[in-house]
């Protein structure tokens, strides 16, 4: 980029850096604006040739504002650091850093991170970010007397906003229709999208007052031992990146539900997500507030469906094999997997889910004497290393894609592998039910399944999750949910199971069902259960 200029100008190199910017880093921004023109009937492409000059003098503008001695280098190497792994993620997998993106990235460990790590992404990052940095640490720049400087400066950003006001004058109608058409191009303009997230995330996690704590639900209480005989043991599985479009049960054409068949499977229609992030959609999904009003910090201020279950005597368990709770169980019993606990499950960075089974049985073993909630919070299909989500006796589908850069390999291996991983937690909800038959002697078992977020895998040159909800395809907020009832647990509890199967052909269910769902299956009364939310209310005959 400034290899071959001895010397540069502070003006120079603003007008360089933002060329570099425009000409390399929003080129997903330009694939949108390409879309956009194929939606169009009649195209002025006088209008279209004027975004990337528009784009160079905006951040032309910008940049100078940062362009000034001692913080140029310093400032313009963290941010094309920062640009380099943003636009590959936006090039390959079309994935936008929005503020659940920053919240979700922050809250990635290490053993997921790495997962990213290929050879793609480390030739980009050298290409497009560590050499340009180094370019900039290397680049003679030279400053004249200040007030010189300063006046040079504002010559050349009121020549910048000089040529934003000619387009303007000429397109501004042009720009308006088009980008009320194309809403999503603002979130795919590197850096200024991805930086004013960050610096939101910042401002909201650290330098806002904590809330007051918000206790909810004190008066909970357990109506079940007022008419039943055995104690109700329920396992809630959460999966992890699971999509609807991928289930059997939801019309797919491949037997991916072949474990979970056996059994009288409840599979809940057209439901949808919280959010396309775990991050997000996780606290959300355990929250009293629905989708429309969440607030990630109230959330983390305020008691969770676990709190208030705890609070009306049920034992609680959380079992977690995938990136945490995001707070859900802070405050109840809880358990994170080992990643090293079994060699043959774990390998130090990731374990099969079927781990998870054999904590679930410890717990089992110890015997249930009252009301018990289980979650199993699985990895389930947590991409891009889909194959390392299911061990070789699970690989069903081949040829499966066996890398980290999924939008190498062919549709059919992208699609096998994803569908590897839908099998295997098909199988781990099985053996979950198999253990839960097992009880049936001493409690009044039932299991709900249901997934945080689906995931995207090419369509529309999309991979991966975390697309700004306002614009995520269905791929990445239409998820599977599915209940299971013993006999006895739908008998003992009032469940009418043909009424549920008719109710949930119905759809239109969402994440903000699951709160007063779990309440409703524990039987438990308070003031923030909300029967037009709980799942079961609409069948339940006493």
């Amino acid at each position: 980029m400034l290899s071959r200029v001895k010397t540069l100008s502070v003006n120079q190199f603003t007008l360089i850096t933002a060329l570099f910017y425009v000409g390399v880093f929003n080129i997903p921004l330009f694939q949108i604006v390409q879309q956009g023109i194929e939606k169009q009937g009649e195209v002025n492409y006088l209008f279209i040739a004027t975004i990337p000059l528009f784009l160079i003098f905006a951040l032309s503008f910008i940049f100078s504002l940062f362009s000034v001695k001692y913080l140029l280098k310093p400032f313009f190497i963290i941010v094309t650091l920062i640009s380099s792994s943003v636009f590959f993620a936006a090039l390959q997998y079309g994935v936008v850093f929005d503020y659940g993106m920053i919240e979700n990235t922050v809250q990635t460990n290490s053993a997921e991170a790495l997962t990213y790590l290929n050879w793609s992404s480390i030739l980009n990052f050298t290409l497009t970010g560590l050499l340009p940095a180094l370019l900039i640490f290397k680049a003679d720049i030279v400053y004249k007397p200040f007030v010189k400087e300063l006046l040079h400066k504002l010559a050349f950003m009121f020549a910048m906003l000089a040529g934003i006001a000619v387009i303007g004058f000429f397109y501004y109608q042009n720009y308006v229709a088009f980008g009320r058409n194309n809403d999503q191009m603002k979130r795919y303009i590197v850096p200024t999208y991805a930086i004013g997230s960050m610096i939101k995330y910042v401002k909201v996690n650290y330098f806002q007052e904590p809330l007051v704590y918000k206790v909810q639900g004190k008066d909970a209480k357990n109506l079940t031992l007022d008419h039943n005989d055995k104690p109700n043991l329920v396992v809630v599985v959460v999966g992890e990146t699971a999509r609807a479009h991928n289930y059997e049960y939801y019309g797919y054409d491949k037997p991916t539900n072949a474990h979970t068949k056996a059994y009288d499977m409840i599979a809940f229609k057209d439901t949808e997500s919280c959010g396309t992030a775990t991050a997000v959609s996780l606290p959300c999904m355990f929250s009293s507030m629905d989708r429309e009003d969440y607030d990630a910090r109230k959330a983390q201020a305020q008691d969770t469906a676990m709190d208030v279950l705890d609070h009306a005597g049920i034992s609680l368990d959380w079992l977690d094999n995938d990136s945490g709770c995001k707070g859900v169980c802070d405050r109840v019993k809880h358990i994170n997997i080992d990643l090293n606990s079994d060699p043959e499950l774990c390998d130090g960075h990731y374990c099969y889910d079927q781990v998870l089974l054999n904590e679930l049985d410890k717990r089992l073993a110890e015997g249930v004497t009252k009301d018990t909630l289980i979650v199993l919070h699985i990895i389930g299909s947590h991409g891009p290393t889909y194959y390392l989500r299911y061990p070789e006796a699970h690989r069903k589908f081949v040829p499966d894609c066996q890398r980290s850069d999924i939008q190498n390999c062919s549709d059919e291996e992208l699609m096998n592998t994803y569908d590897n991983t839908i099998l295997y937690s098909d199988y781990i909800i099985a053996q979950v039910i198999s253990r839960l038959e097992a009880q049936q002697n001493k409690a009044d078992t039932a299991l709900l399944y249901v997934s945080d977020h689906g995931e995207s895998l090419g369509e529309s040159g999309m991979y991966l999750h975390g697309a700004p909800y306002a614009i995520a395809p269905d791929e990445q907020i239409k998820i599977p949910m599915l209940a299971w009832l013993s006999a006895d647990f739908a008998s003992d509890n009032g469940l009418d199971k043909q009424c549920l199967r008719d109710h949930a052909t119905k759809g239109g269910f969402s994440h903000d069902n699951l709160f007063s769902s779990l309440l409703g299956l524990m039987n438990v009364s308070t003031e923030v259960y909300r029967k037009e939310k709980d799942l079961f209310a609409t069948c339940r005959v006493k």
